[in-house]
């Protein structure tokens, strides 16, 4: 028997698993350019998106759909990757639609996140990988006790050519 998947709401947003259903709207964030330019993956189909959604249902991830308390207007997604029992570490990761950029939506998910990742999964330590021109997603990792660590310097190619990632992290 499967695990129910944890739901998590506060008094505006609604935190629930990812479904099938969703794909529509993963698309939608995941070929917007706005969105990809810090983000490591993109779709240009509808169909190629279904890789990203036999992902999310990977033992190893636990991402959640960012959506409206009534679960009417989807925000994005959100939620932990490489979960490393052994390790008891994980990769912190989050998007957002870009009407809902600037709203706080991040500065709420991010901490709640964490604290399932802390408390219901037992993890010591929970990364963010933050490519180095992310001013604002810098800043907010910031803003929420993630400390930088330093930066990776060339240490991936994207589009082509080489980018630096800062590495964030909170420990419990």
């Amino acid at each position: 028997m499967k695990n129910k998947f944890p739901t998590i709401k506060t008094d505006r947003i609604l935190l629930r698993e990812i479904t099938d259903l969703d794909v529509k709207n993963i698309f939608k964030g995941l070929s917007n350019p706005n969105v990809i330019k810090h983000y490591g993956i993109n779709f240009d189909s509808l169909e190629a998106t279904k890789e990203q959604m036999i992902w999310f249902a990977e033992k190893k991830q636990m991402w959640w759909a960012i959506c409206s308390l009534d679960n009417q207007t989807f925000y994005g997604a959100g939620g932990l990757n490489d979960i490393n029992h052994k390790e008891n570490k994980a990769e912190i990761g989050l998007w957002l639609l870009p009407n809902f950029w600037g709203k706080g939506i991040m500065k709420e998910v991010l901490p709640l996140i964490s604290y399932y990742g802390f408390n219901n999964l037992k993890l010591n330590r929970i990364e963010g990988f933050v490519e180095t021109d992310n001013l604002n997603c810098k800043n907010a990792m910031s803003k929420l006790d993630f400390k930088n660590e330093g930066t990776m310097k060339d240490c991936e190619i994207k589009n082509g050519k080489s980018i630096s990632v800062d590495v964030y992290a909170k420990t419990n």
